[in-house]
């Protein structure tokens, strides 16, 4: 009798003032009584005018932190799980040297003041703090496929011979840049993908530096630094690989591998000329850099 009792009292609860009779008859169907109790709580908390006040802060929160990423250049990219954000990186880093203590202490404000110093960086946070970078991948690697017909992607894999059987190896190259004149690059390996990435990331920010841009070519005169200074010619293995100045609206007439490169260096518009193995798409992209660390002199901005 006392079961019964709790199952009319839900039913008066969830359809409101009954008679004995249809209550009974109702409490026998406890799914719709269910579902009904489901409904009273959810029309409760939206017309609950605190829980209505917390949901607007966190739209206008998450509007808020939108329009900041889009202002600072923040790329918007899902992240992995565990993964870091540059906020998090900065706030939990102790710095190990001396040029990092003055970085976390705000005594060094500017990427610029390192590289003109001539100053060695020696951790990645230092790159975290000072420049909101974006990063990419260079394909330098090859997936399998029929008569050697694969697919360009980010890992070149390598097979080591054990006794215990093949070892394989993941290798990557990265690069990092603001799109405002530094860049970097750094290649990793490990014997898996993701860890092969993180390295190459890592040491891409260690190799930060600042590159020449202007508006040189001789059919524009605006004040922009779209395109390099002069021409500039930079070579890796029998790859070489030449940058001419190019008007605005010209684009990148290179490789699709460089592109990421010029496109994170800041750079809009350029032509180029390119001898040697290009498919050697490692060379290819050290030729490019050594190419833009020769705009790095006086007279180029």
């Amino acid at each position: 009798m006392a079961k019964i009792d709790e199952e009319v009292k839900k039913t008066v609860e969830a359809q409101g003032a009954l008679s004995e009779e249809t209550a009974l008859d109702k409490a026998a169907n406890a799914e719709t009584v269910s579902e009904k109790m489901i409904e009273k709580e959810i029309k409760k908390e939206a017309e609950d005018p605190s829980t209505k006040a917390e949901k607007e802060k966190k739209i206008v929160k998450m509007e808020e932190k939108d329009k900041e990423d889009k202002k600072k250049g923040r790329p918007r990219r899902g992240r992995r799980r565990n993964e870091k954000t540059r906020e998090e990186i900065v706030a939990e880093w102790e710095p190990k040297t001396k040029l990092g203590r003055e970085v976390k202490d705000g005594k060094v404000k500017s990427i610029d003041e390192i590289l003109e110093a001539d100053k060695k960086i020696l951790e990645p946070q230092i790159i975290d703090c000072l420049l909101i970078v974006k990063t990419d991948l260079i394909a330098i690697g090859q997936a399998k496929g029929k008569f050697g017909g694969g697919k360009r992607r980010a890992w070149r894999q390598t097979q080591r011979k054990t006794k215990e059987g093949n070892v394989p190896t993941f290798s990557t190259m990265a690069v990092v840049g603001d799109e405002n004149g530094h860049i970097g690059i750094g290649s990793g390996k490990s014997q898996e993908t993701l860890p092969a990435r993180d390295k190459g990331i890592r040491k891409a920010k260690l190799n930060v530096m600042k590159i020449g841009r202007s508006c040189a070519s001789f059919d524009c005169a605006c004040a922009e630094l779209h395109t390099v200074p002069f021409k500039v010619t930079g070579k890796s293995g029998s790859v070489k690989v030449t940058l001419i100045p190019a008007p605005q609206g010209t684009g990148l007439a290179v490789a699709n591998e460089l592109k990421k490169i010029l496109k994170l260096a800041g750079i809009k518009d350029v032509y180029s000329r390119t001898d040697g193995q290009q498919r050697t798409t490692f060379n290819l992209a050290k030729a490019c850099i050594n190419a833009l660390k020769k705009t790095n002199v006086e007279g180029a901005q």
